[in-house]
């Protein structure tokens, strides 16, 4: 059954967008890349973004799945592991 507009949580996408940054993140910490280099390995698919840009756009949790796709391609990550949580599956908390 449909959610009424006034039952929808104020940030339905908080819950993701917090799992995209730490997917970025793991996967940095795990191959020991910095901000300055994951900007010189997206350089090598065309995408030129100075290291302070990624860095906010990371920590804000407010980029793309485009961006997303483009980080995990440039840092070479050819499996990931999605989470299961209950928070955020089906509009419930």
């Amino acid at each position: 059954m449909p959610h009424k507009r006034d039952e929808l949580p104020a940030q339905p996408y908080e819950h993701w967008e917090e799992q995209a940054k730490g997917l970025i993140e793991e996967q940095m910490v795990r191959r020991g890349i910095s901000y300055k280099q994951l900007s010189q390995m997206l350089e090598r698919l065309k995408i030129y973004e100075p290291a302070g840009q990624i860095n906010r756009k990371i920590n804000r949790r407010r980029f793309s799945a485009a961006f997303l796709f483009a980080c995990l391609r440039a840092m070479e990550v050819e499996n990931i592991r999605v989470p299961q949580s209950k928070e955020g599956q089906n509009g419930e908390e």
